[in-house]
């Protein structure tokens, strides 16, 4: 699994997809901070990924739509279901990946939470709830953009699944009513936000991170069972 990861984490940062999905996180940041927070001279860090959130649904799908569409494409795919490795490595490496690359670019707006020491005293320990809320939600993101990406071998319409599944999460809710227990995923990170979180809230977003890796580990080993 280890030679997955580094296989991966090589695609990312030696072609564009990596350093596009940073910049463009960085660069939604750096906007957000420089109008809203730095501007009013504002301490709330937790701010910056509260309104980040709501660009997730866009930049986690840019980043996973070529875990397996693009293999698939190429038929590099082979090469994989072929080795000796299993399915679930094979996903899991995949997945830590692009986590990998997600939890970096969370970690590095940390330089904003020490230029706002200079306006006051951000609290650390509401910060860090917030961001342990906010990559949690992105692993969920990424669980589902390596299901979508294995559906197809073409990567804009692996994003575009991705982007309409992600959507889905935050509307389903308010059109099906009869759903009372249903709650969007962005609801869970409030939580975070909130500083109400709790073992529930843990437990949900775990437990989608495993379902949707689970529905990718049987998508691809049922096309390992075609080969």
């Amino acid at each position: 699994m280890l030679a997955i990861i580094k296989k991966e984490l090589k695609s990312y940062f030696l072609s564009p997809i990596g350093w596009i999905y940073i910049g463009m996180f960085l660069t939604f940041c750096s906007l957000f901070f420089f109008t809203d927070i730095f501007r009013y001279k504002s301490s709330a860090f937790s701010d910056l990924f509260g309104i980040t959130v709501s660009v997730l649904s866009v930049l986690i799908p840019i980043l996973t739509m070529r875990t397996f569409a693009e293999e698939r494409k190429n038929k590099t795919d082979q090469i994989l279901l072929t080795a000796p490795i299993s399915v679930k490595e094979i996903v899991l490496g995949k997945f830590i990946g692009a986590s990998i690359v997600v939890i970096i670019s969370a970690l590095s707006t940390f330089v904003y939470y020490f230029i706002l020491m200079y306006f006051g005293k951000p609290e650390f320990i509401t910060t860090l709830n917030v961001l342990i809320g906010y990559i949690l939600l992105s692993l969920v993101y990424i669980s589902i953009g390596l299901f979508c990406s294995s559906l197809t071998e073409n990567q804009i319409i692996a994003a575009v699944i991705s982007v309409g599944v992600l959507t889905a999460f935050g509307t389903l809710p308010k059109i099906i009513i009869a759903l009372k227990d249903y709650s969007p995923l962005d609801a869970f990170f409030n939580s975070f936000y909130n500083g109400i979180s709790s073992l529930k809230d843990y437990v949900l977003l775990i437990s989608y991170i495993l379902m949707f890796l689970m529905f990718t580990m049987i998508s691809i080993q049922r096309r390992k069972n075609i080969k």
